[in-house]
């Protein structure tokens, strides 16, 4: 048994508060991580919220982890005591099922998630299936890493899945917690990248983060002017779009991707016939594209923009979140 020191909420909205907690033993193929630091994401404080409506309580949130391995089981291959690694939403899979040999971990029909199926790394350990503790290369700044392990592996799949080619016409929606990752790998992967937001606010940053172009849509007619401009078009937000009009930017065979959870997509078949247009969606990614981004980050030296709290304000940290505007992840050191 292993005494776990972690900050949990009691009900839904409730603060965060000191708890204490057992963890049994070791299992044979898993690994015990002792935090050093743990992003926030946007699914922390909606799992906190009871949003999805399958939360428990008391709730140990966070799921962007980055530590060292603490112990190891007695089949765990690959993995050191003192191997510094990173662990994202997904902390297990079944490792035989169809999708996870065909290296589609991420779409187990029984993956188990880091704050759904446990209790997670706001606190000083955490522990998951060997699988998805992902070594953090040379090269990977620590203390940002965190990020990538949701949010960034989130934008990044995509790029995988699409087979993009560094020719591609790439327009990402929202600048923000995965829009502003999106900008970077987009950018380093060759792509021509136009920013989309909704004022010019974050133009410049927008620039420097790697966008070659900015569509403001809040002015007159600016998406109609994309029309047929794009290849994909990468929603990171969860708002309600104007589709049509996104659909109308895409050029033939080009691909609404949405990877925020907008509540609810609404759009007119035949326009998507007429230029073999459509809409697709994934989660986060595999272990083996985990692996891929990280070795992406260190060839690029991409670092995610963070905001960094000690675990000890974490309540402050998550009212930034819910009320304020991180620029643009927020980041909880031990």
């Amino acid at each position: 048994m292993t005494t776990v020191q972690a900050y949990a909420a009691k009900a839904a909205e409730a603060e965060l508060e000191p708890y204490e907690y057992e963890a049994p033993n070791l299992g044979p193929d898993d690994v015990e991580i002792d935090v050093e630091s743990c992003g926030i994401c946007h699914s922390d404080l909606s799992m906190l919220d009871n949003e999805w409506g399958m939360t428990e309580y008391p709730f140990v949130g966070g799921h962007e982890v980055v530590g060292r391995v603490a112990q190891i089981g007695e089949h765990v291959p690959a993995l050191q005591v003192g191997d510094r690694v990173g662990l994202g939403w997904s902390s297990r899979s079944c490792m035989h099922c169809d999708q996870c040999l065909a290296g589609d971990h991420n779409l187990c029909p029984s993956v188990e998630g880091t704050i759904t199926h446990q209790h997670g790394g706001f606190a000083n350990k955490v522990r998951c299936h060997w699988g998805w503790a992902t070594k953090i290369p040379d090269g990977v700044d620590a203390l940002s890493a965190g990020p990538l392990f949701c949010g960034g592996l989130t934008v990044f799949n995509p790029l995988v899945q699409m087979n993009l080619s560094p020719t591609s016409r790439v327009g990402v929606v929202g600048i923000g917690g995965l829009g502003h990752m999106a900008l970077m790998f987009l950018d380093a992967w060759g792509c021509e990248v136009t920013a989309i937001s909704r004022t010019r606010s974050k133009e410049s940053e927008a620039r420097e983060l790697g966008a070659d172009d900015f569509v403001a849509t809040s002015e007159d007619d600016a998406l109609a002017q994309q029309s047929g401009r794009f290849d994909l078009i990468l929603n990171t937000t969860n708002a309600n779009l104007p589709w049509d009009a996104y659909i109308q930017t895409l050029a033939p065979r080009g691909v609404l991707h949405t990877v925020g959870a907008a509540p609810k997509v609404e759009a007119t078949v035949f326009p998507m016939i007429m230029g073999q247009r459509s809409l697709s969606s994934s989660p986060t990614g595999s272990i083996a594209t985990t692996r891929l981004m990280l070795d992406f980050v260190a060839r690029h030296h991409i670092k995610p923009m963070t905001e960094v709290f000690p675990m000890t304000q974490i309540n402050d940290a998550m009212d930034k979140l819910r009320h304020g505007s991180p620029r643009y992840r927020i980041v909880l050191t031990r």
